[in-house]
């Protein structure tokens, strides 16, 4: 009866981590479109979201905002419009993302603000230009992912039932090694899956990866601070984690720190 488990595992397994190759393939594979010329340099924004998608590209809009007195981000997880006129689409759709009142959770503000216009333009021009992911790739690999971290719990499962229903005089450790093999099988797959097409990374193409190595930021042209300028440089590339104030990182934490109304 093993066998037959460790048979339909291993078809299990292999189907799932196959899946999953395919389609990190995909996702790094996208040739550049001839756009591509065009991108000699790099905005923050487009920089951002290469670096960390629509998520990033809120976070870097908020702090830039609120860096020239503009929003207001308390460390509760709130951003509140002081200057509700915005200097580009971009921020122009995270003012209108906080609603009506001018005020709203940096969680909500970034569900709403992933699927505004001016963030979808972004995208649509750099996914033409073949610097970005398609969405489709990212959601086949995302789901991919699952269906192998699904599978390595399966394969765990059906080996330890096995082990423990295993008769009398049955050849304990010959057992354990093939029940191991589709274990170990997803559970490699998807320790390479965490390296390789880790949720960070995966918005930036092969080619995207590469002139994000090469190509310089351009700088803001509204007169921020050289000391601005790099924070928000960091914040692009590096996420969340660059920033050094524990009340800006604990402003843009992915829950509410305290509901305040």
């Amino acid at each position: 009866m093993w066998v037959v488990l460790l048979i339909v595992t291993c078809v299990v397994a292999v189907a799932a981590c196959a899946r999953l190759c395919h389609a990190a393939m995909a996702a790094a594979g996208p040739a550049p479109g001839p756009a591509v010329a065009g991108f000699d340099t790099l905005t923050l924004y487009e920089t951002a979201f290469l670096n960390g998608g629509p998520d990033r590209v809120t976070d870097l809009t908020l702090v830039a905002m609120a860096r020239q007195r503009r929003l207001l981000l308390a460390h509760t997880g709130w951003a509140t419009v002081v200057d509700p006129v915005g200097r580009d689409e971009v921020e122009r759709s995270v003012i209108s993302a906080m609603g009506p009142d001018g005020q709203s959770p940096v969680p909500r503000i970034r569900a709403a603000h992933g699927t505004a216009d001016a963030v979808r333009a972004l995208a649509d021009r750099l996914t033409a230009a073949g610097l970005a992911v398609p969405a489709r790739v990212r959601q086949e690999v995302t789901g991919a992912v699952r269906q192998v971290r699904a599978a390595c719990v399966l394969s765990l499962l059906t080996g330890v039932a096995t082990l423990l229903t295993l008769p009398d005089g049955a050849a304990f450790g010959r057992t354990a090694g093939w029940l191991a093999v589709p274990l170990a099988l997803t559970a490699g797959c998807l320790a390479i899956a965490r390296y390789e097409v880790n949720p960070d990374t995966l918005w930036a193409s092969t080619a995207g990866r590469a002139l994000l190595d090469r190509a310089p930021v351009v700088r803001p042209a509204d007169g921020t601070g050289q000391d601005d300028v790099g924070l928000l440089t960091s914040l692009a590339v590096h996420g969340r984690r660059a920033l050094r104030d524990p009340e800006l990182r604990a402003a843009l934490a992915e829950t509410l720190a305290a509901h305040r109304y």
